[in-house]
């Protein structure tokens, strides 16, 4: 046995009898990162900022501000799954419109409300629910292309 000697068999394989590992937890099931709750705070002004911009919009500009404020806030929302490459940074932003939204049907005592038309209400209820969904539930994020792979470069 020189210089060929051939290598510990328990050194090179794994280990059959070690317990399996819990994997780790991701999406809505991670750990929260204390440093980021501040950004999903902002998120959430932000969403509830852009709640109340797209109701007054939608309100006074019918066909074309519903579609700019369902636009605005698909926006804010799948910016916040990309800013924080979680899904949770889809939902802040969401909630934040939705508690907006629904702080703006509730009207005022007068019998005034911010909404103009029902059907405008209801599309712009369930337009934005369905893009905060949609956001949200995503498989995975894009990945930039990587040019690690070619020969040649």
């Amino acid at each position: 046995m020189s210089s060929r000697q051939r290598p510990r068999a328990s050194s090179q394989s794994p280990r059959t009898n070690a317990p399996p590992r819990e994997p780790a937890p991701t999406g809505l099931a991670a750990p929260l990162d204390p440093a980021r709750i501040p950004l999903y705070v902002g998120l959430a002004v932000l969403g509830a900022a852009v709640g109340l911009a797209g109701a007054l919009l939608q309100a006074a500009l019918f066909p074309g501000g519903l579609l700019l404020a369902l636009a605005a806030s698909a926006g804010v929302f799948y910016g916040g799954r990309v800013l924080t490459g979680t899904q949770l940074g889809a939902l802040a932003p969401a909630v934040g419109w939705f508690i907006a939204v629904l702080v703006l049907l509730g009207g005022r005592p007068e019998g005034d409300y911010v909404f103009g038309q029902e059907i405008g209400l209801a599309l712009f209820m369930l337009g934005g629910m369905a893009v905060a969904v949609m956001c949200a539930t995503m498989a995975r994020l894009p990945q930039p292309a990587d040019d690690a792979g070619r020969t040649g470069s």
